[in-house]
């Protein structure tokens, strides 16, 4: 269950990093929250452990990153992590690991990323 926990814990937090920086001028791109949790799970053990996340966990993040092309489906994204998520503990630790995960990266993001964030308000 830990290992599910922090899986979601990182989803979310990508997913709100990305979602909110993407240019909103591509055309629509339908994702679903199969292929979100997908696309994240191998950053389980950067959020779980910290070091240097591993390639597939960047590439995922840049995919999805990539994908998110209109405020919708960044809303649809954020809305479909925080549900994966709710009611899943999290440590100080995993929560530091998720924020530094985008300038890990290499997707500089000039603010912090929270699991509070609203997601009807990401644009």
């Amino acid at each position: 269950m830990a290992s599910s926990g922090v899986l979601k814990l990182a989803s979310l937090m990508l997913i709100v990093c990305m979602a909110a920086t993407i240019a909103p001028e591509a055309a629509d791109a339908a994702i679903s929250c199969n292929n979100v949790l997908n696309y994240l799970f191998p950053c389980i053990s950067y959020v779980q452990n910290g070091g240097q996340p591993a390639a597939a966990c960047c590439n995922g993040v840049k995919t999805l990153y990539g994908q998110a092309q209109t405020s919708v489906d960044r809303q649809n994204v954020c809305k479909c992590i925080k549900s994966a998520v709710n009611g899943i503990p999290y440590s100080r630790i995993n929560i530091g690991n998720a924020e530094s995960l985008p300038d890990k990266c290499n997707l500089h993001i000039p603010y912090k990323i929270s699991p509070s964030t609203d997601c009807n308000k990401v644009q």
